[in-house]
């Protein structure tokens, strides 16, 4: 993937307290999977903690230092997203609200949210109530190593998925989805969280599709990097790893061909009316 030399974001914070990143732990993230989200959208409503409540006092943090190069292609990351979709909502006749991004872990493993208080055992997560994505790039070690996704791409695909919730909540669908799944039955509402994911994942593609032909920042392997990604973290894959056996009626994220394809068609298509799931099921 390229990235060196390209713009690097304004928007990241750094809350990260010292010690250099780690391997979150793949137990944690089974456990948390398992509990119905990664890369997910409200991974605190899980935890008790509604999204869009009262806001606790949110930590604030500092730029990111300029020799870490971990933070500095998270920043160059984000940086490409907002130029995509800063582009896509202007050829719409909308304005793109960028989004924020928190890095905290380190010697500290938590972080306080507009949506409560975020856990590096969530993995990587969007929080509509500020608009911010957290990740702890301890993850990143976790997605290599335990979980057989490498590739800087691969890293690049879990805050593009992150960015694309961002875009579902500025286009009305999170909180249209969050009544819905509101007033559902458990097997309903895990259908519609689904869907969600699913698209968040096309939207991911759609950013590629840009990055590549806008940009020329993706690089041979890099998309086979994201597909494998996708594919690691599907729910299948996540509960066979986990438990042993797989439990369709669960799934709040879609299985690893779901995921693949999805990414597959943002990327192929680079048109947010392609990533229409709730239609195309």
């Amino acid at each position: 993937m390229k990235w060196d030399g390209f713009r690097r974001s304004g928007n990241v914070e750094d809350r990260r307290g010292g010690g250099g990143g780690r391997s979150v732990g793949l137990g944690a993230v089974v456990i948390a999977l398992l509990a119905g989200w990664i890369f997910g959208v409200n991974p605190l409503t899980i935890l008790g903690l509604l999204d869009g409540g009262s806001s606790p006092s949110v930590q604030q943090g500092t730029a990111p230092a300029g020799g870490d190069r971990q933070a500095m292609f998270v920043s160059t990351v984000l940086a490409s997203t907002e130029d995509v979709w800063g582009k896509l909502f202007s050829d719409a006749g909308k304005r793109y609200q960028e989004p924020k991004l928190v890095l905290f872990g380190g010697r500290i493993n938590t972080t306080q949210t507009g949506c409560g208080v975020g856990e590096s055992a969530m993995g990587p997560f969007y929080c509509s109530a500020d608009h911010t994505v957290y990740i702890d790039l301890g993850f990143y070690e976790t997605l290599e190593r335990q979980l057989g996704a490498p590739g800087e791409f691969a890293r690049a695909y879990v805050i593009a998925h992150e960015v694309g919730h961002h875009v579902q909540n500025l286009l009305g669908v999170l909180p249209k989805v969050d009544q819905l799944r509101a007033r559902a039955t458990e097997v309903e509402a895990n259908r519609l969280s689904v869907l969600q994911e699913l698209q968040a994942d096309c939207l991911a593609g759609v950013w590629a599709h840009h990055a590549d032909s806008q940009y020329n920042m993706v690089e041979a392997g890099d998309i086979e990097s994201a597909l494998n990604a996708a594919a690691q973290i599907g729910d299948d894959n996540l509960q066979k790893r986990g438990q042993g056996y797989v439990v369709p009626e669960s799934f709040t994220h879609g299985s690893s061909e779901q995921r693949m394809q999805w990414f597959n068609t943002g990327y192929k298509d680079g048109k947010v009316e392609a990533c229409d799931t709730f239609s195309k099921r």
